[in-house]
């Protein structure tokens, strides 16, 4: 117990507590003013907007891929399950040049998404997807068949067993994926900073606006930001984990 504590806050609770330091070390109003200018607040804004709309999506699509996953059989099944977890493996850059080829101006299906927030959102939910799918499907794989096929013998018709029976039991787990994806969206730097084209009040997100305020010697407003979306993340983490709980609690 004791190791990991140590180990736990060698690797993470240190690190942070030296950002937090420096973000506040001028003080709560170095602070305030440093996270309330006009840049800084368009940036958290489309943050928190566009990585909105990416987790909502996958957090439907990725319910839709892990159903097809566990419960359809089809030739090539195995590659797309290994093809999922690309994103985890792929250098986040790499994810944003490729991207950027396929959907910049020189891309190959004539759709030009880049330095627009359709850009940044297809980027977040590139990097995401295998949160909302590797959520839920284990939760289908060890779902009782059981009570469906009893449903169906009463009558109950595909919708109906989906709503009144499958549903409930996944929503846990769609809520665990979206609150993961969610937390890492808004820290997302690597797939965003090519396609995003980093205008300000544009599209210049906020891990884009920190590393900028790094590039200008302002330290203090980066680690500033950078604390605004480590609390946020925080508190989503814990808010989805409640909500998660109570979900669970009752359905049963």
């Amino acid at each position: 117990m004791g190791i990991a504590a140590g180990y736990l806050s060698l690797v993470v609770l240190i690190p942070l507590a030296a950002l937090a330091w420096q973000a506040l070390g001028g003080g709560w109003g170095v602070f305030w003013a440093q996270v309330t200018t006009p840049e800084a607040v368009a940036a958290l804004r489309l943050t928190v907007e566009v990585t909105t709309v990416a987790v909502l999506i996958n957090g439907v699509m990725g319910t839709l891929i892990a159903w097809v996953l566990v419960r359809d059989r089809f030739p090539g099944r195995a590659l797309i399950d290994v093809l999922l977890d690309l994103p985890f493996a792929l250098p986040t850059i790499v994810a944003g040049l490729t991207l950027l080829s396929l959907y910049g101006a020189d891309g190959p299906f004539g759709v030009n998404v880049a330095y627009t927030d359709t850009g940044i959102t297809l980027a977040l939910i590139f990097v995401t997807l295998p949160f909302s799918v590797r959520a839920v499907q284990p939760v289908l794989e060890a779902l009782d068949r059981d009570m469906e096929d009893a449903a169906a013998s009463l009558g109950a018709g595909q919708f109906t067993i989906a709503r009144r029976i499958v549903l409930p039991n996944l929503i846990p787990a769609i809520l665990s994926g979206i609150g993961l994806a969610f937390s890492r969206a808004l820290g997302e730097f690597g797939a965003v900073v090519l396609i995003a084209g980093n205008l300000p009040f544009k599209t210049e997100t906020a891990p884009v606006y920190i590393f900028g305020q790094i590039e200008n010697d302002n330290p203090q407003g980066a680690a500033a930001v950078a604390v605004v979306l480590l609390v946020g993340s925080l508190v989503l983490l814990m808010a989805f984990g409640l909500l998660e709980s109570w979900v669970s609690r009752h359905g049963r």
